[in-house]
């Protein structure tokens, strides 16, 4: 069964965001195995606990890109253009962007992230700390297009795309999206992406199943949101988080398994679940150096520099585009 958003709009009075949601809820929950797209964890509840996610001792990404980007900021800001509008896809925490723009000359930054309250607070954070930079927070889906501020529109663009969030893309997505930045960012444009390898099996589970539990609730988060905003009867209780790695495609899975037999409503519709079934919230794809070169080659980029920390656990890359 799949409900068109504007429709749900219609018949729930939600707003354009909130009827995007809630359409990809029913669409997902509809599917068989059931889905919900990890985009709509970063609610300001599930930001908060993203962050907490990144300082625990065996969530190694976050750490490791900041350490190669604190030793190699300088390089990387002597590729980049001087005045360039820095525009950071899925913004979230400042903690790594403030890193480049305390190297580079940038004429602005253009932090994109779909929750908009959390952008809000992390933007005058930046103003307060850097009082001479031009701050223009865009509340949107970076997976979609969208427009640039017409302040920027005369500046070199510089895009960045940190994290591993680019293996929450399933490859095509991936290619799709290295695609439409490209195309936001314009003609000459570069980026600098974080790209999390593949690695020990052992080391990336027990980064998304630590010890403490926090990933756990990040991911039942989702739930939470959709009975607050949708009118949701998600019982919390009745579903378990767990994270495997799937070898077999280079990613590892999250997913939500429920307890027992139950149904949950959600905008009218039902939904059955059996005991142990689950819902794939995400994804998480590891790259090989040469893969990652592939892909970027196949969406419009050239690689012109890669970092690797010293275990070869993750990687930063300066791109440009192809002209």
């Amino acid at each position: 069964m799949n409900v068109h958003a504007p429709a749900l709009a219609k018949a729930h009075d939600l707003d354009e965001q909130a009827s995007a949601f809630a359409g990809d809820v029913i669409e997902g929950l509809s599917q068989h195995p059931k889905r919900l797209s990890p985009k709509y964890f970063y609610d300001a509840a599930g930001s908060e606990l993203f962050e907490q996610i990144t300082v625990l001792p065996e969530y190694y990404p976050t750490r490791t890109e900041l350490g190669i980007l604190r030793e190699r900021a300088g390089e990387i800001a002597a590729m980049l253009p001087e005045g360039a509008a820095l525009v950071e896809f899925g913004a979230g925490a400042t903690t790594k962007v403030r890193l480049l723009l305390k190297q580079c000359a940038f004429g602005a930054y253009v932090p994109v992230d779909i929750s908009g309250d959390f952008l809000k607070g992390q933007a005058d954070a930046l103003r307060r700390d850097f009082p001479d930079l031009d701050v223009y927070p865009v509340a949107a889906d970076f997976t979609a297009p969208f427009a640039l501020p017409d302040a920027v529109s005369a500046m070199p663009k510089v895009g960045f795309f940190p994290g591993s969030t680019l293996g929450n893309f399933e490859p095509h997505e991936a290619s799709a999206f290295m695609r439409s930045a490209r195309e936001i960012l314009g003609r000459g444009a570069q980026m600098v992406i974080g790209v999390d390898l593949e690695k020990d099996e052992r080391v990336l589970y027990d980064a998304y199943n630590d010890a403490a539990g926090v990933t756990a609730r990040f991911n039942l988060n989702v739930m939470v949101r959709i009975n607050r905003e949708l009118g949701g009867n998600f019982d919390i209780s009745g579903f378990t988080h767990r994270s495997i790695y799937n070898r077999e495609r280079h990613r590892i899975e999250m997913h939500l398994i429920s307890r027992k037999a139950q149904t949950v409503r959600v905008l009218g519709h039902s939904f059955s679940f059996r005991p142990g079934e689950t819902i794939h919230t995400e994804n998480s794809y590891k790259y090989s150096l040469d893969r990652f070169t592939a892909l970027a080659r196949g969406s419009g980029w050239t690689v012109r520099q890669s970092w690797t920390d010293a275990a070869k656990m993750f990687s930063v890359h300066v791109l440009a585009a192809s002209e």
